[in-house]
């Protein structure tokens, strides 16, 4: 099994060209499955779910024609309407099959979900949402085993704020016969370029970015070329890597716009933060200052932000309270930073984070994917060697992380 091994130590320093956002890719990957022509998608990131959606696609009869940061897609003749539990175990974006097969095919049989083990993250949600659009649904053997002769249009109220959910169904509801109202939707930037990617493919979509969204469903889709948006959580695990470290780095090809919670928080700790176009430039001049973060849906701090700020607050001046509301098993991470001899107590849903002068390496174990960005920044600033196993989570949502640390001074090899 592969681990990283990382000096600790090193001030970050340098440029570091950010990548397409994985969790804008996948579903927009799916959304393929709409058309029967080619879509065409740039700005790919080079990952294992990527690779894993690629070939469940490639199962399903999608062709799928790769190149460096891009792929086209073309659903003409998709003869397979399943994604099977092995390809589906170990990502759970694969749901995200289910709405574009049924409206387009009127059929879908998909695994349910694997993924992380950060908590319950149910799919209730999809599927009362296509149910309401007129589906019949029924759980057999661990399969969602769906039909529909063509869904219509609905009034969609979700219970809670769902990512996957919202976009499931907003695909589900592009095609189908009449209006459909999304209400209390995930707002995240990912929904917002799923959305655009949707309507350069003909879909009529209104309100995306708020929390409701209207879908006046067409007959069919055509092909399109769409770029997928930079990744906010790669650019916040860079940015907080740098501040821990006390270096200064500047990303490229990055968006500040959706970074706002994340980067109030950098500037709390004490860092200086230009931002100038594409490119963000931050300077660490200090020990970090402990902030307190309470994780919530977009536009409030996000959850996939909190593993690595908490790497952060265990090297910083102060006591911090880190709450986590979305996820109720996302403290995995805690007993492993206690490891290399980080003080963080934890009641229920939140941690007491008291900073430490300096953390001590020590071998540990990643738990989940934004656990295993935390342990590496905790490895960054640890005194002497840090082994990170079980890192083929880290390789499930970063591109190439220990060459592009490596690229900005970081001591990091895999082994």
């Amino acid at each position: 099994m592969q681990k990283l091994a990382i000096q600790g130590g090193a001030r970050l320093n340098g440029e570091v060209r950010i990548s397409g956002a994985k969790n804008a890719a996948l579903p927009i990957m799916c959304a393929s499955l709409l058309s029967a022509d080619d879509v065409r998608l740039s700005n790919l990131p080079d990952m294992h779910d990527v690779a894993t959606m690629a070939k469940l696609l490639q199962q399903m009869g999608v062709s799928v024609a790769l190149s460096p940061q891009a792929a086209t897609f073309n659903a003409g003749h998709v003869d397979k309407l399943e994604a099977p539990y092995d390809m589906v175990k170990t990502m759970r974006a694969a749901i995200l099959v289910l709405g574009p097969l049924l409206t387009r095919f009127g059929e879908a049989r998909v695994s349910l979900p694997g993924g992380c083990a950060i908590g319950s993250r149910p799919v209730d949600l999809h599927i009362k949402g296509l149910q309401a659009m007129g589906a019949e649904i029924h759980i057999e053997h661990g399969y969602i085993h769906a039909t529909a002769k063509r869904l219509r249009g609905a009034r969609i109220l979700f219970d809670l704020v769902s990512v996957t959910g919202t976009e499931n169904l907003m695909m589900a509801a592009v095609l189908a016969d009449g209006v459909t109202t999304l209400e209390n939707a995930a707002r995240e930037p990912e929904v917002v370029d799923l959305a655009n990617c949707l309507i350069a493919m003909g879909a009529k979509i209104d309100g995306a970015g708020s929390d409701t969204i209207t879908i006046r469903g067409v007959d069919s889709l055509h092909g399109a070329h769409h770029r997928v948006m930079p990744d906010r959580i790669e650019s916040g695990t860079f940015l907080v890597a740098a501040a821990a470290t006390g270096g200064r780095i500047t990303l490229s090809e990055a968006r500040a716009d959706i970074l706002d919670s994340v980067l109030d928080k950098l500037r709390e700790a004490g860092a200086r933060i230009d931002v100038s176009g594409s490119h963000i430039t931050l300077e660490m001049l200090r020990r970090p200052a402990a902030v307190n973060l309470r994780t919530a849906p977009y536009p409030a701090f996000p959850t996939d932000m909190q593993a690595q700020f908490m790497a952060l607050n265990t090297i910083a001046e102060g006591s911090a309270m880190v709450v986590e509301t979305i996820f109720e098993n996302r403290f995995m991470h805690v007993q492993e930073l206690r490891r290399l001899g980080a003080q963080i107590d934890v009641e229920g849903n939140t941690a007491i984070i008291k900073g430490c002068a300096q953390l001590e390496g020590a071998t540990i174990m990643a738990t989940d994917l934004r656990a295993s960005a935390c342990l590496v920044i905790a490895g960054l600033v640890a005194q002497g060697e840090t082994i990170v196993d079980r890192i083929y989570h880290l390789d499930r949502g970063y591109e190439h992380i220990e060459a592009k640390l490596s690229a900005l001074g970081a001591q990091i090899r895999r082994i």
